[in-house]
This record gives C-alpha cells, sequence and structure tokens, in this order.
C-alpha cells in the first residue's frame, strides 16, 4: 500500500494498514545508505492525532510535510 513520504529527506514514510478491521498509522525511518540497511518501525498508532504527536517528536515534521509516496 502506498503511503506518506517526507518531501525534505524522504526516509520518514507512513503507511495506512487495515488490521482486525481498524486503520493503524505505521512511522517507519528509512536508514541512508552505508550506515546500514533497512527500515526501521518507529511506531503504530490509531489516531491522526496520534500520529501527528509521533511524527513531531520523532522527526519534527508535521502531516504537512508529508506528501503522497509514488511507487
Amino acid at each position: 500500500m502506498a503511503g506518506l513520504v517526507c518531501r525534505c529527506c524522504g526516509q520518514w514514510r507512513v503507511t495506512v494498514e487495515l488490521i482486525r478491521g481498524r486503520h493503524v498509522y505505521r512511522l517507519a525511518h528509512r536508514r541512508r545508505p552505508g550506515t546500514g540497511e533497512g527500515v526501521e518501525v518507529v511506531g503504530e498508532v490509531p489516531t491522526v492525532g496520534a500520529l501527528e504527536r509521533l511524527l513531531y517528536v520523532h522527526a519534527r515534521l508535521t502531516l504537512a510535510d508529508l506528501a503522497d509516496a509514488v511507487r
């Protein structure tokens, strides 16, 4: 499922998953090449308000800083 990615560096990604009939917003951080490969899931939250707080605490981003991810 496509999600949202930050416009500044492209390393922060938000996806929306449907788990047991409920939407879960997942925030993940993609590591830069050379510092270790892979994606680290920072957190999963049930509401958009909680997602905003999670984004700000870990990345100092707001929802306005995200754009649609292109596959």
